[in-house]
């Protein structure tokens, strides 16, 4: 849609947050974000949330934070690597065609698809005919999802070189971190170039109305968690209007004859409340 700089050139955020403040934004993000899982459990939603980027560029702690308040039997997350034995050789979107979600459910993808225009581009483990025929073979890949009913988040994280060699230092000190880093790191990294190419083309040729980039500047953690759940709730809260569940009166029924609880209605009287409570709790 050519509304992207080129990805080296998009401006690093250098937002001071305090802790508080961000524990604070941070929970009120995940409890709308359950609020919208609940949505989606009782309406059949689906969800597909991509999420690409460099490497340390903190993709793992915004996924973190992501699933830690949504109910856990209803979302996965699908951590991307090599193709299996089994996924080699056939078409390079048969692997996530098997992982979209079901009705209800929410599917987080741990770099996506779009490996093939990007690792698979710079490495050479697809023709260059193949990757360039797979711009238009993801888009119809989206179009297809989001036509039928699937609401599509395409996240890219994106780090400063200075600060992902600060990252990758980090996790080299520190013991419990160093299984992060891989000598394919060091490959990528001193490829840099070439990948700062094949992102700027991928955001160029697949920003979609339907399916459209959202970039991330990551450098600080904290602005970077909070934006990137932020542009989640608001996707996904598009065209959504949230409506507390009623209770079923049979159910209602069924609680009140097993331990005399009844539904406190707004501004019952508070004695009131407690007798209603100290009857349940003798019938226990």
């Amino acid at each position: 849609m050519g509304k992207w700089p080129r990805l080296d050139k998009i401006e690093m955020i250098d937002e001071q947050i305090d802790d508080e403040k961000y524990d604070h934004q941070l929970k009120k993000l995940q409890n709308r974000l359950l609020d919208l899982q609940v949505h989606h459990l009782r309406t059949g939603g689906r969800v597909v949330i991509g999420i690409d980027g460099w490497d340390a560029a903190g993709k793992g702690g915004l996924i973190e934070r992501t699933v830690a308040g949504l109910e856990p039997k209803s979302v996965h997350v699908w951590r991307i690597s090599a193709p299996t034995p089994e996924e080699q050789g056939r078409h390079y979107l048969w692997r996530f065609w098997n992982r979209l979600p079901a009705p209800g459910n929410w599917g987080i993808f741990d770099r996506t698809w779009y490996g093939r225009v990007l690792v698979e581009r710079i490495e050479g483990f697809c023709s260059k005919d193949a990757w360039k025929r797979a711009y238009r073979e993801i888009n119809e890949f989206e179009r297809q999802l989001t036509d039928d009913g699937v609401r599509v988040v395409k996240l890219l994280v994106h780090v400063s070189e200075e600060e992902q060699k600060r990252r990758m230092i980090d996790r080299l000190t520190r013991p419990y971190k160093r299984h992060k880093v891989g000598l394919e790191d060091f490959r990528n990294m001193a490829k840099r170039k070439e990948y700062i190419e094949a992102y700027d083309e991928m955001l160029e040729k697949t920003d979609t109305k339907n399916a459209p980039w959202h970039v991330i500047a990551s450098d600080d953690k904290k602005y970077a968690r909070l934006t990137g759940l932020g542009i989640i709730v608001d996707a996904l809260s598009e065209g959504v209007q949230l409506t507390e569940h009623a209770l079923d009166p049979l159910i209602a029924e069924a609680a009140y004859k097993a331990w005399g609880w009844k539904l406190e209605k707004p501004g019952k009287d508070k004695d009131e409340d407690k007798k209603s409570q100290d009857k349940a709790d003798k019938t226990k």
